[in-house]
């Protein structure tokens, strides 16, 4: 499963490679869960990429299941980046969730 990928990432330190509409994403991921619907999404912080937006940089909130590979690299992650808060309230349930820096 892709928020299994997702969580490792998060507790590696790693940035994940994710191809999500279409585009290749690089992200810091922040925070794995489930919506109130069952979606299996993730909060972070895209490093690089693309999106139809055109915002290659900032927050982004994905659904897992619209995602079409996902994988590790080797870049290590900077999260938690400025302006985290925990406790996504876009969760309903949170599976894995970077610790603050304090």
């Amino acid at each position: 499963m892709l928020i299994d990928i997702a969580c490792q990432a998060l507790r590696q330190c790693k940035v994940l490679e994710l191809r999500y509409d279409g585009y290749g994403r690089c992200l810091e991921v922040h925070a794995c869960g489930y919506t109130k619907q069952g979606h299996a999404v993730l909060r972070g912080w895209q490093v690089s990429g693309g999106s139809k937006s055109g915002e290659r940089q900032g927050w982004k909130l994905m659904r897992l299941d619209e995602a079409s590979a996902a994988h590790l690299s080797d870049q290590a992650s900077e999260a938690p980046r400025k302006g985290f808060k925990l406790g996504d309230p876009a969760m309903a349930r949170i599976v894995c969730e970077v610790s603050p820096r304090f």
